[in-house]
């Protein structure tokens, strides 16, 4: 069995080379001390554990993260997990591939804003400021 410790260490290392060290830090600071267990849960179990299995290739899990976050409306999730699958090597025309899939099963309003998220995560078109 392995140590929760060696769980958490192997995620956070998994987690900074799909999100960058800076967004993680600040994703892991974000509630301070009171939601320093919900990343310690994060890290050991979703990307110490779960991410690192061997069933699905990093691209497959990429691509199912975007899909729930778009179906489920979870539009700054589906951001940060874009940024992801670009760095699990994901191609654009994947990604849009999955949101005409949820078009298609979960409604268009929720590929909508999820298609300019990929859109500009994918430098497709200019991210708005």
């Amino acid at each position: 069995m392995v140590d929760v410790s060696d769980l958490h260490e192997r995620g956070l290392r998994r987690r900074q080379k799909m999100f960058g060290d800076a967004d993680v830090a600040t994703r892991m600071a974000a509630a301070g001390e009171f939601g320093a267990p919900l990343q310690n849960i994060i890290n050991a179990y979703v990307y110490g554990d779960v991410w690192e299995r061997s069933g699905l290739s990093d691209q497959v899990r990429s691509l199912v993260m975007l899909g729930i976050t778009a179906a489920s409306g979870k539009a700054t999730e589906f951001r940060v997990h874009a940024k992801g699958a670009r760095a699990n090597g994901c191609t654009a025309a994947q990604v849009q591939d999955v949101l005409l899939l949820v078009a298609m099963y979960c409604g268009i309003p929720a590929a909508i804003e999820t298609s300019k998220i990929a859109a500009e995560v994918f430098g497709e078109v200019p991210a708005e400021g």
